[in-house]
């Protein structure tokens, strides 16, 4: 059956670079929301917890009460409580929310600053600090998210100017000791001097974070590679076809393998036809749902090691091909 292999000493590079960008490890917020973006919650958080990782970004409650022992701080984005925690913070995205949560919660206010979809407007921030406290809620921080800080543009210097505006209204207003965030993986890598009291790394923490030549950032590594095992094998004669709708007519005599990873493991079905492994092994006919056909005559191949690369043929973002990735794979840890 196909398998993950976590690759440990390059997850831990990638946090050497991010706590050096930070300068402190305690501001660092791992962002392990949809299954620590396809490489596994648990496996995820145990070696972030091995490196000395405090701090963790959730979409859902769900994923933190997996992780909860792990952490002394989990935010939640994207679910309003049940339950009070004294680790857990939760997400205020719209002022009509606010009356929803239940007395003593942790919370934490998004506020929209150009990106135009989750968090208050700035025009409510007065009209949500008087619901937080008829709410009797414990507003501990104030965050927003980049729109644009992964492209050569001007908009991520404007969202930074609007973010300083509700820092400094919320300081004349008496809020002197809440935390302030607002940098992802990108923006926290543009940033000349990080100051803020936390940085929510995703992409970049697993090795597949893309910007623009002008801002790349060298050193780090792809965590997750995919393997294969062969189900098997066929000799094709020039003019036999493979697959469904024939998509793929051989050239020359070729043998062709079945592995056992298809777009029901999460194999994006737009790469039929159009990928070749880092071996250089082609990929022949559609990725059929439990299965895709490789010129090879291998045991067991190595799918990928970049998602990025996978990415390409499918004509999206790293993002998607990791997510992509069902939980039940086997996911292993290896310190290579």
């Amino acid at each position: 059956m196909a398998y993950i292999i976590l690759n440990k000493s390059s997850f831990f590079n990638n946090l050497d670079i991010i706590v050096k960008q930070t300068k402190s490890i305690d501001k660092v917020a791992l962002v392990l929301k949809d299954n620590a973006y396809g490489h596994g919650l648990l496996e995820i958080a145990t070696m972030a917890k091995e490196y000395g990782i405090t701090k963790v970004v959730v979409s859902e409650l769900s994923e933190a009460k997996i992780i909860e022992e792990l952490f002394e701080y989990i935010l939640v984005l994207n679910e309003i409580p049940t339950k009070v925690s004294k680790k857990i913070r939760y997400t205020i995205n719209d002022l009509e929310s606010i009356s929803k949560f239940i007395k003593g919660s942790l919370v934490e206010l998004k506020v929209d600053t150009g990106m135009h979809r989750n968090g208050i407007a700035m025009s409510e921030l007065q009209s949500a600090l008087s619901k937080i406290q008829e709410n009797e809620l414990i507003l501990e921080a104030v965050f927003t998210h980049h729109r644009s800080a992964d492209e050569l543009s001007s908009e991520w210097f404007w969202q930074n100017d609007n973010f300083a505006k509700v820092k400094k209204e919320l300081k004349n207003l008496g809020y002197n000791n809440l935390r302030f965030h607002s940098s992802n993986s990108a923006a926290l890598f543009r940033t000349v001097s990080f100051s803020e009291d936390i940085a929510r790394v995703g992409i970049c923490a697993y090795g597949c974070m893309e910007l623009p030549e002008a801002l790349a950032v060298d050193g780090f590594k792809p965590v997750l590679a995919v393997y294969a095992d062969r189900i098997s094998s066929r000799e094709l004669i020039k003019g036999n076809a493979v697959g469904y709708g024939a998509s793929y007519i051989a050239t020359k005599d070729v043998v062709v393998s079945n592995y056992d990873f298809g777009y029901g493991d999460g194999f994006l079905r737009e790469c039929s036809n159009n990928y070749k492994t880092p071996q250089d092994i082609e990929l022949v006919g559609r990725i059929s749902m439990d299965n895709s056909s490789f010129v090879s005559n291998d045991d067991r191949i190595l799918i990928f090691n970049d998602a990025r690369e996978v990415a390409a043929s499918a004509k999206t973002i790293g993002y998607e091909v990791l997510t992509s990735l069902k939980e039940k794979i086997k996911r292993k840890i290896e310190d290579l």
